[in-house]
């Protein structure tokens, strides 16, 4: 390690300058606590020796969040450690910001060697990093670690001309949550939210709202994550294969505009102004319902007076869309092995032994952080199958993993987050009465002159 070369090399000037002067270092000093000139020098070698196995059997990782990220990499790491007792893993707490200016800094400046040897990155900004700054990811296509074993829609954020360069993480699959209580009022239950569409879904929300006052859905004002969910729901993305700007002709995307504006303007859906609002908006008992990645369940919990009386489903599909399906993502990061890892061996092993080869390394991590998985194999989990009281009993964790399997592939591109800013702005002057092919139209020219075009 860096930090205990430093503190050799400082022993090692004190010993030149003060001739017979005892060593201090706590791991190499022998029993008399001193040394002579021909002993140190023996001494220096096996350090070096010493010092250079360790870092052969060391990682060093930086991800954020404590609870969650945190805690599931160090757990990973105590799993490996048990058939590799030699392992070390070091976990750095960095915020997603830092990481990416960070790597920013580093693939700019050409000093790669800043950065770990694994990091953690949003999927959304996986393709733009490795499109950007390819010379700093590791091609794991070819890895022991499989693949085929993750959801694709998942596994398509780090997935850039065919190569994957990241092993997925959390599931960010989309769910659908309504109040089982307030759909009985309105003569529902839950089986009649499942497998619809979005035109029966307004028809039943105007149906809900008439009967019992509440909307069955609320989003933040000003944001695309609805767009999104419904665009990737059929497959459909901002860009095309070569990575052009696909708004202005984007059928499908014209589509979730038009059933946006529907929502919005019959009262299924109420728009608020920020984050707080929107989770007070479910937890408060505002809407009946919400359309989320499945981590919005950890907020939805947070009222423990309506355990029992909520349940999750898929969510609605478009009508027009030739593939459109029930099924989306919202949200979720995957692991990078960076170019400046010293055994690229070893991080491809411990990742393809824990989070990508280990059900019961997501059944150990569920309980305490709520991390769902979209390694295929943890939804026959008896974890996973665990029936969940506070949503009707249900084995909620084995059918988000279900869902997550059928997600359509996504290509977010290098300008994903300047489109998605593009197409919020559109949004919200449709809702307001403007025109949708001039709005897709100023969409599309904001992305291409933000992409130099």
């Amino acid at each position: 390690m860096k930090r205990g070369k430093v503190i050799f090399l400082m022993a090692m000037a004190m010993v030149v300058s003060m001739s017979g002067c005892g060593s201090s270092g706590t791991t190499t000093a022998n029993s008399s606590g001193t040394t002579s000139s021909s002993d140190n020098t023996k001494k220096v070698d096996n350090e070096n020796q010493d010092s250079n196995k360790a870092e052969e059997n060391e990682l060093t990782v930086w991800c954020w969040d404590p609870a969650f990220n945190i805690y599931a990499m160090e757990q990973a790491g105590e799993i490996y450690k048990k058939d590799h007792p030699d392992f070390v893993l070091n976990v750095v707490e960095t915020p997603w910001e830092d990481i990416q200016t960070k790597l920013t800094t580093a693939a700019t400046s050409g000093n790669l060697d800043t950065l770990p040897d694994i990091m953690l990155m949003q999927d959304n900004a996986f393709q733009k990093n490795q499109m950007s700054y390819p010379e700093a990811f590791t091609d794991l296509t070819d890895s022991k670690i499989d693949f085929s074993q993750f959801a694709g829609g998942k596994l398509g954020y780090s997935t850039v001309d065919g190569k994957n360069y990241g092993v997925p993480f959390d599931n960010g699959a989309v769910i659908a949550c309504y109040r089982t209580d307030v759909l009985k009022e309105a003569g529902y239950t839950v089986d009649d939210f499942t497998d619809i569409t979005w035109s029966q879904y307004i028809e039943k929300g105007k149906d809900v709202l008439a009967k019992t006052g509440k909307p069955l859905l609320s989003m933040q004002a000003g944001e695309s994550d609805l767009i999104m969910m419904m665009l990737q729901s059929a497959g459909s993305s901002l860009f095309d294969a070569e990575g052009n700007a696909n708004i202005v002709n984007n059928d499908v995307l014209k589509e979730v505009m038009q059933v946006y504006t529907e929502l919005v303007k019959s009262g299924v859906m109420v728009e608020v102004n920020d984050w707080d609002q929107y989770v007070g908006s479910i937890t408060n008992s505002t809407v009946a319902g919400t359309i989320n990645g499945c981590w919005i369940m950890a907020s939805i919990q947070t009222s423990a007076d309506q355990s029992g009386n909520w349940a999750i489903t898929n969510m609605p599909k478009l009508e027009k869309a030739s593939n459109a399906t029930n099924y989306s993502s919202n949200g979720g990061s995957s692991w990078a092995v960076t170019s400046n890892c010293k055994n690229v061996e070893l991080a491809e092993d411990f990742l393809a032994s824990t989070f990508a080869g280990s059900v019961e390394f997501y059944e150990t991590i569920l309980p305490s952080s709520g991390a769902l998985a979209t390694y295929l194999p943890a939804a026959d989990s008896k974890v996973y199958g665990e029936p969940q009281e506070f949503f009707g009993g249900e084995a909620v964790y084995s059918v988000i993993t279900d869902f997550a399997g059928k997600v359509p592939s996504n290509n977010t591109g290098v300008y994903y987050y300047e489109a998605r800013d593009a197409v919020a702005t559109a949004i919200t002057n449709v809702v307001a009465g403007a025109d949708i092919d001039s709005e897709l139209q100023a969409a599309e020219s904001t992305v291409n002159f933000a992409m130099g075009k």
